[in-house]
């Protein structure tokens, strides 16, 4: 290599990755529409981690929705059927003796939960806060022209412009990340041009009154037989410049002013003693310096979303509105920025659904139009809330791990008294239904509800969190967590007498149901494939952590003897990875859980260096349950594609996943996923997916571009992380790297497989090269860049 070509390379490198640091020259992520929102799924969605706004941009009718992600109906029940455990052992006896149809009988009369489960008023639901109305009055009825209404991502702001007769009229809404609150901004270019009527309301369950220059809305929602329901206040405080202002008993009217701007309050009593009292501190504590609060604002949200970008190339296609750009993308695939786009929406919907301190992201995130969202807006155990967070770590934002891992510390409690009724069993358990109200039970139909390893799948999080940050007091204080999944299984597993493995029993593989022999359609079984796979994990990750902290040597011995008597993933008749002991055959071969195949992702137990036997198993798997299917089940497929290195196949996913959506599975046109009907999680599973093919760090060493099309020829990106504690940029043309950025967040050992090319190593003096796996010792804040000769 020529030393010019070196240099060339080296300050190249340097001033894209000084460039990129710079907020200013992050690329520009927004997508637009050219007419307002005519349904709920075209508006646009702000949020701060903890209040949700979702303007539709109407001309002459503005409905924002509003939500708060701790406002649910409900309250703490005692769901735990103290009979259940009486009948475990016959259930078990009736699996062990192939009669699984009896077995599944028993379990419906008597392995569920009390009462009436995620259907009941105890449950509970996640509901909308209310909904925002501003009526205008124009001079004239003029048509509006040059309508144009924005996400602007890089500032967490939506702006919506139009015209109307002379007059150009703007909007700027926002939910405030530094002062936490919503704001919304009403100007005009004309003096006098600004006359509206303001009103707040909802469905049930409220009051709603204006007082000076305040919207009230206030309330408590059901809770079931002799519950106290949660209350919740909204403040909305209307400011103007000229103009006049007067008020009925809900409404608020002004006339001819200049500037309108409404600064939204909303509280709920979740977890807060006096929320009337928070509310109107909120308002007071923000003042009414509207630029202040703004400028404020963007700052706090990019130090969050600017630690990443992504640079792909567009097309003729990428300027259009985005339900315009969804549609052309069906035949054109060569936009392949909205890919990217896709990513750093993921990503802000992370940022803008959780925050430290609260809760994690339900099924919507925390975005609901009505008081009755589809599965009641909770948190569904068995995937999906997992599925939530699978960006957090790759993407940079492991801090909103957090949430999600507070969350499964909660359920240590409630769950520990579930595995003691149903099991007669220590440690802790949960099963597929979550709220906020600590529910653990099994749900009321054991065909889907009986699934008994989400917890265990959950302190995969735990675990996932320490592997990024390494953070060994962290790790500390999830120990007991993490222990006390594993101390369930311990317990629960049973010897199946047909082959001796330890199992699970009764189990389920999620939602999913297979076919007998005689022909019977059953979902209940004895040591599902995902089932294994987890507990394997579980018992590895545990110990693994009490090696790291010095802890429970002796325990940990008996916990690995166990381990090694858990069935191991096996091939079955079709070529496929089994999903159930027996070699049954799926009654829905294209059902949209792919539950056999956790061991690929987000496990990590198979990879083509340790089982490739199995890796071709799971293609064959995948082959068999086709592509497309549900939005979050095609996300999923995007980051198993992509383990498996396919990247052609995993654009198409993409593809699939981004499809417009009427009543059927894709991409609705604000981005949001669609189930249907709406659910987030294939957002962020398709977000992590897109990560997944341009990094992957769970093999033991960490590998860059491993699976993606050839029509990513050229791009870059920055500020991914990998397991271990490190962050890497880099950048590639006509499909070579030419140059990588690596830093160790974290003093540890990395292994950067790298390109079978010449290439300089700067930043560091003892490395070492085998086989093109360059291995480097690293302290905390170290850089490496290694630039490559084209």
């Amino acid at each position: 290599m020529k030393n010019g070509s070196i240099l060339f390379f080296y300050f190249l490198f340097t001033a894209l990755t000084l460039s990129a640091q710079n907020p200013g020259q992050m690329n520009t992520w927004q997508y637009y529409f050219d007419r307002p929102a005519q349904i709920w799924e075209e508006s646009i969605p702000l949020g701060n981690g903890r209040i949700g706004m979702m303007p539709w941009g109407g001309v002459d009718r503005e409905r924002v929705v509003l939500n708060e992600i701790s406002l649910w109906s409900g309250n703490k029940q005692d769901a735990d059927n103290p009979e259940a455990y009486k009948y475990l052992g016959e259930i078990r006896r009736l699996l062990f003796e192939r009669k699984n149809m009896e077995a599944q009988d028993l379990m419906y009369k008597t392995f569920t939960c009390k009462g009436k489960g995620s259907a009941g008023a105890d449950y509970g639901k996640f509901q909308n806060f209310g909904n925002l109305y501003v009526d205008f009055i124009y001079p004239d009825a003029s048509v509006p022209t040059k309508y144009k209404r924005t996400l602007d991502m890089n500032n967490a702001l939506s702006t919506v412009s139009y015209t109307k007769g002379e007059v150009n009229y703007q909007r700027e809404y926002h939910t405030s990340f530094s002062d936490d609150l919503g704001l919304i901004k009403y100007t005009a270019d004309k003096p006098k041009a600004l006359s509206m009527r303001l009103s707040v309301e909802r469905d049930e369950n409220y009051k709603a009154y204006a007082s000076g220059n305040i919207l009230y809305i206030f309330g408590q929602l059901p809770a079931g037989e002799n519950q106290q329901g949660m209350k919740y206040l909204g403040m909305i405080k209307v400011l103007k410049r000229g103009g006049s202002l007067s008020t009925t008993d809900k409404d608020i009217i002004i006339k001819d002013a200049d500037e309108v701007t409404l600064y939204l309050s909303l509280v709920t009593n979740y977890k807060n003693k006096d929320h009337e009292r928070l509310v109107s501190d909120i308002l007071n504590k923000a003042g009414e310096n509207y630029n202040k609060l703004k400028s404020n604002h963007i700052r706090e949200y990019q130090k969050l979303f600017n630690r990443v970008d992504l640079t792909l190339a567009k097309n003729s296609n990428s300027g259009l509105p985005i339900d315009k750009r969804l549609e052309a993308f069906v035949k054109d695939r060569t936009d392949n920025d909205l890919a990217a786009l896709y990513m750093q929406y993921g990503r802000y919907l992370l940022i803008s659904s959780t925050r430290v301190g609260g809760l994690p992201p339900n099924l919507q995130g925390l975005w609901a139009p009505q008081l009755s969202p589809p599965w009641n807006g909770d948190y569904h155990l068995n995937i999906n809330l997992q599925m939530n967070l699978w960006p957090a770590e790759v993407c940079n934002l492991s801090e909103l791990h957090k949430p999600l891992i507070e969350y499964v510390n909660s359920l240590v409690e409630p769950g520990s008294r579930t595995a003691r009724v149903y099991y007669d069993s220590d440690g802790w358990v949960t099963h597929i239904l979550g709220n906020v109200w600590d529910f653990t039970s099994p749900g009321e139909s054991p065909s889907w509800g009986a699934t008994n390893t989400s917890g265990a799948w959950l302190c995969q999080h735990l675990w996932e969190h320490y592997a990024y940050t390494q953070d060994i007091e962290y790790l500390k204080s999830v120990y007991p967590t993490i222990k006390g999944a594993a101390r369930f299984f311990e317990d629960m597993l049973v010897e199946d007498p047909n082959n001796g493995y330890l199992v699970t029993a009764p189990t389920t593989s999620p939602e999913n149901s297979y076919k007998t022999s005689s022909g019977d359609v059953l979902s209940i079984c004895a040591g599902s494939a995902m089932d294994n796979q987890i507990i394997r994990e579980l018992f590895s990750n545990v110990s693994a952590a009490a090696r790291l902290l010095d802890v429970d040597k002796d325990w940990i011995q008996g916990i690995e003897a166990k381990k090694a008597k858990l069935a191991p993933t096996t091939i079955g008749k079709h070529g496929q990875i089994m999903e159930w002991l027996e070699d049954y055959d799926e009654a829905e071969i294209h059902h949209r859980h792919v539950s056999q195949l956790y061991a690929l992702h987000p496990g990590y137990e198979l990879t083509y260096e340790k089982t490739p036997e199995l890796m071709q198993a799971a293609k064959t798997t995948l082959e068999r349950r086709g592509d497309e299917s549900t939005g979050w089940s095609m996300a999923w497929k995007i980051n198993f594609w992509a383990r498996l290195k396919d990247g052609e196949r995993t654009y198409k996913l993409i593809g699939d996943l981004l499809k417009p959506a009427g009543r059927d599975h894709g991409t609705y046109p604000n981005l949001f996923s669609s189930h249907p009907p709406m659910q987030i999680d294939g957002n962020f599973g398709g977000c992590a997916g897109i990560a997944e093919m341009l990094v992957q760090s769970h093999a033991g060493y960490i590998e860059l571009l491993p699976s993606v099309p050839r029509g990513w020829a050229d791009g870059s990106v920055r500020g991914l992380k990998v397991r271990g504690g490190g962050e890497v940029s880099f950048a590639w043309k006509n499909g070579s790297m030419t140059d990588i950025e690596f830093k160790a967040v974290a003093s540890n050992t990395f292994t950067i497989k790298l390109p079978d090319k010449e290439r300089n190593v700067k930043g560091i003096k003892n490395y070492r090269l085998k086989n093109d796996m360059l291995t480097a010792d690293l302290k905390k804040g170290q850089k490496i860049t290694i630039i490559f000769n084209n």
